[in-house]
């Protein structure tokens, strides 16, 4: 006797399972993307048009404009001043952090006592909130109260004005944010050493590699991948930086980045909405350029394997 089962029965049977996992996943992904497009990209689309309105802050009336926002923007002076800073800032934040990241890592990657005591202190500035954090190191450059300035008057120097001076607030604002987010990447970067193969790095070894040679041609390359994911990462956190520079510089002096200048127009003295929206599209139009430039080269040289 044939038992076989009819292959158009075989086919509906396929078609009713498809349709109900197609349902199961419709319920499950529908209530997070109805959250994304109203919380996401909802106020994105509306950013935009304001973008287009010479819009004061509080006002009930608006004028559109077009692109008159974005030419103001690129022909005032602004923006090479702006995107100035913020390139400043950014390229300052992100290779400090990786750099002084991946030594600490090394140091964090030996076995020895207090090893975990270290790391956790190493990541603590990242958790912590960047208000409180603000607060702490606008003390400590405080050129006349500061624990800084009470140091050099103890050499018998005088504190350098790292909030009057705009050339030094951004310095000081750069260190600061390298400070916070060193943990970030050391951590991240210790996870990448300790998953390393152990033997490629013990046949390096055996080849006679000194520990420099295997950490620049083995490691280094093998961690590629951890790099990567820590450039995005840093370059995009880099670009939104707010809290801390909202608290050390309130009013800008020299710190005007793409986010914050956006700010001070909205709600500063200026109050100008339809402005401040342009430079938020500029702001976003830089973070996608610059994702899609890692991805499509960058990540060229990674190595997976």
């Amino acid at each position: 006797m044939d038992k076989s089962i009819p292959l158009g029965r075989t086919k509906r049977h396929a078609s009713a399972r498809a349709r109900r996992e197609a349902w199961v996943f419709l319920a499950l992904a529908l209530p997070n993307i109805v959250l994304i497009a109203f919380f996401t990209y909802r106020p994105l689309l509306l950013n935009m048009y304001y973008s287009t309105l010479d819009w004061t802050l509080g006002s009930m009336d608006a004028v559109v404009v077009g692109l008159g926002n974005y030419v103001e923007f690129f022909t005032s002076g602004d923006a090479e001043e702006v995107l100035s800073i913020t390139a400043i800032f950014t390229v300052a934040t992100v290779g400090g952090a990786l750099v002084l990241g991946l030594l600490v890592a090394l140091v964090l990657n030996k076995k020895v006592p207090g090893a975990t005591l270290a790391r956790s202190a190493v990541f603590a500035p990242y958790v912590l909130s960047g208000v409180g954090v603000g607060l702490v190191w606008l003390f400590i450059f405080d050129p006349v109260y500061g624990a800084l300035s009470w140091v050099l008057r103890g050499i018998g120097l005088a504190s350098p004005q790292w909030i009057n001076d705009p050339n030094l607030a951004l310095v000081m604002l750069i260190i600061v944010y390298v400070w916070k987010n060193l943990g970030y990447c050391a951590v991240v970067y210790l996870a990448g050493l300790q998953s390393l193969p152990k033997d490629v790095m013990e046949a390096a070894s055996l080849d006679g590699a000194g520990a420099f040679r295997r950490f620049w041609l083995v490691s280094f390359p093998l961690l590629s991948p951890t790099t990567f994911f820590l450039l995005i990462t840093s370059l995009l956190s880099s670009l939104q930086a707010f809290d801390i520079i909202k608290i050390m510089t309130p009013t800008g002096n020299g710190t005007g980045t793409l986010i914050f200048e956006a700010y001070l127009q909205a709600f500063g003295a200026y109050n100008r909405a339809g402005y401040s929206a342009a430079i938020s599209v500029v702001l976003f139009v830089v973070l996608l350029a610059m994702t899609g430039m890692q991805l499509r080269f960058v990540e060229r040289k990674v190595h997976y394997s």
